[in-house]
């Protein structure tokens, strides 16, 4: 209790609290903060040490700790610093979750602006469609391997990211032409579309062996489906290949 004694009435500590006094009578009712003392008409009295009690329980639900916890915590039958651990980790996935939704997002929006207006079907399709490419990476990539990728994606950019997504159906487009045309692979320009292939398989795993091994077994195993979302067909990757080997 402070020095002059000091007590407050419920209406007063939610005025002080910011609190409401319907949010006090709740902590009441479950134990987190019930008031020292009432009158003899039944007011509820807080003194100071309720006060400082309300205030350790404002402070932790901003750390997003559940008020069951919280009651557990201030009665000293948990342990601060592994509750505040687990919590953290908890908090981290979290996080780590909403990072993938947000990707997601963006290369669904990046898509949609650069296209033009979407009927609400096509757009549905879209998502869907990026939904499944995340759920097949998830199927060939570890989680180790998966945040290395953000972590890659983080340091280059979201720009040079799009722009790499974007070069892509340009480049396949390119490669087409010149297979209908019948250019040999050893042709000097289909070498350098193949030097530009490379370029962007390297940006996207870094020279990583085990991430680009990972890349080509997801693209060896899902071909037909890589295929018609406007991915390379097998014949395409071949020509692509004897262009480099011709280089």
């Amino acid at each position: 209790m402070d020095r002059d004694g000091r007590t407050w009435k419920v209406g007063e500590l939610a005025r002080a609290t910011g609190l409401t006094v319907r949010t006090l009578h709740h902590y009441e009712h479950i134990g987190v903060v019930p008031p020292s003392a009432r009158t003899a008409a039944g007011h509820r009295v807080y003194d100071a040490d309720d006060v400082r009690r309300l205030y350790r329980v404002v402070a932790l639900r901003a750390f997003g700790l559940p008020l069951e916890t919280i009651r557990l915590l201030l009665d000293g039958r948990l342990d601060l610093i592994g509750l505040l651990r687990d919590h953290a980790a908890h908090v981290d996935a979290r996080l780590e979750a909403l990072r993938v939704l947000r990707t997601r997002l963006g290369m669904v929006l990046r898509t949609a602006e650069e296209t033009g207006d979407f009927a609400p079907d096509d757009l549905l399709s879209l998502i869907e469609g990026v939904s499944d490419v995340n759920d097949t990476m998830g199927r060939y990539f570890s989680e180790e391997q998966l945040g290395a990728l953000r972590e890659r994606r983080e340091q280059r950019g979201e720009d040079a990211v799009a722009a790499e997504i974007a070069e892509w159906p340009r480049l396949i487009g390119l490669v087409q032409a010149e297979m209908d045309a019948g250019t040999d692979p050893a042709d000097p320009r289909v070498r350098d579309l193949a030097r530009r292939w490379t370029a962007l398989l390297e940006a996207f795993h870094g020279g990583d062996p085990a991430l680009r091994d990972s890349l080509y077994r997801m693209r060896a195993e899902n071909s037909e489906e890589v295929r018609t979302s406007g991915g390379p067909s097998e014949e395409m990757i071949a020509y692509i290949g004897r262009a480099t080997a011709a280089g």
